[in-house]
């Protein structure tokens, strides 16, 4: 059976060239990147080299990369590395959970935060931002890029409030990066964190832009790797992997490959929507400004929210979104109901609720998101599939067919 692997926003396979840069360092150069002779010096250089093309990456110095282990931890940095007692955070209710987790304990320090909800398109509205600035405000965290909806947040607009007001400003980029054009000084940012398993790296290793004169605390001490910024011994392979994706990610930039994946995706988006009862959470403004727009057709089709190219989540009116993830799969389609960190989760997306959805829509939706290799083939695969899918689960389901309760 043919399988077609639409959940990159969960992880992403390592491309060919990555896994070619990576395995010298797993055997043949597996020095310790800290020791003074040669094996320890073959690594050093590798850890460097990275060091370097990560700069290029964020468009920041080489003392301004920190090779950490992912998008958690940089998250967990930013908070835990900036916030002392008495400090005020102010974040959105659609972050990933490595924010409102850290948040939330935070709370038990002292801390207090306060979570700006979106607007129904899945956007913050940066005025939002400005309106909850309090004197003891230190710290605004917000997503590039949405991992459940794709849509792209205001960051400069935020990076802009922040400077005028003296607060430092993380961005978690982990899933913009390698999907957009990447600027740290662009963005105004303080801090900003990747991953290397969300743009066909591996996992288990992520970087870290810390503006140089930002007073952050090391969320890990010991050695004195990283600058003293982060201690533990070097990844090597993992960095390594880690610059070449990101390398390779800025020729996808250029090349073409990202306007190619936004048309597939939307060749997907308009097959899918063909089905009745359907529509896409977070692709349009509404019409009416600051309606909720529960229903697609209440939505402005001519006024697009920005979204990286490879994310659309769609609802399925009628149906368990959990149902379809099943039954998709059995059929060779890898899709989600959400956050892959959520997944087994009974409670509707955080996201779409905040967003305004029900529950029931809320639990009704899934999320597809393409590979960079992702081909014509796998769009017809899917929109094969797809409405099969959904017209069994329909003809079974208790709602449609009101024998439900």
């Amino acid at each position: 059976m043919k399988r077609v692997y639409m959940d990159a926003n969960a992880t992403t396979p390592l491309l060919p060239e990555v896994m070619e840069a990576m395995r010298p360092y797993w055997m043949e150069h597996f020095g310790n990147a800290s020791s003074i002779h040669l094996d320890g010096q073959q690594a050093h250089t590798a850890v460097d080299r990275a060091r370097s093309v990560m700069a290029e990456f964020f468009n920041c110095h080489d003392a301004e990369v920190v090779f950490n282990s992912g998008g958690t931890e940089g998250d967990n940095t930013a908070i835990f590395g900036l916030l002392h007692p008495g400090d005020h955070f102010i974040t959105t209710s659609i972050e990933h959970s490595a924010i409102l987790q850290a948040a939330n304990r935070m709370a038990q320090h002292g801390v207090e935060t306060t979570f700006v909800a979106p607007q129904p398109s899945g956007l913050i509205d940066p005025t939002d931002i400005l309106r909850a600035i309090r004197p003891e405000t230190r710290l605004i965290s917000m997503m590039l890029a949405n991992n459940e909806t794709g849509v792209l947040q205001p960051v400069e607009e935020v990076g802009r409030i922040a400077a005028d007001t003296g607060v430092f400003f993380h961005i978690d980029a982990v899933q913009g990066a390698g999907k957009v054009k990447f600027d740290v000084r662009r963005f105004g940012c303080h801090l900003c964190s990747i991953s290397a398993h969300k743009m066909h790296g591996p996992k288990g290793i992520g970087a870290m832009f810390v503006r140089r004169g930002t007073p952050i605390e090391s969320l890990l001490v010991g050695g004195s790797h990283e600058r003293r910024q982060r201690a533990g011994t070097e990844n090597v392979p993992g960095i390594v992997g880690l610059a070449k994706a990101a390398e390779l990610a800025m020729h996808s930039l250029e090349d073409g490959t990202i306007s190619r994946l936004a048309k597939l995706r939307d060749r997907l988006e308009a097959g899918v929507l063909e089905l009745p009862g359907t529509g896409v959470n977070g692709a349009y403004l509404p019409l009416t400004p600051g309606a909720p727009g529960p229903a697609f057709g209440t939505w402005d089709s001519t006024n697009p929210v920005p979204r990286v190219a490879n994310t659309t989540n769609i609802w399925f009116d009628n149906l368990e979104g959990e149902a379809l993830v099943i039954a998709l799969d059995l059929k060779g389609v890898a899709v989600s109901g959400g956050s892959a960190c959520h997944s087994g989760a009974t409670e509707p997306s955080h996201v779409l609720m905040a967003m305004g959805l029900d529950k029931t829509r809320a639990r009704a939706s899934l999320r597809l998101s393409l590979l960079k290799t992702a081909t014509e083939a796998d769009v017809d695969y899917v929109l094969k599939v797809v409405p099969e899918a959904v017209e069994h689960l329909r003809a079974i389901s208790p709602v449609a067919t009101g024998t439900l309760g």
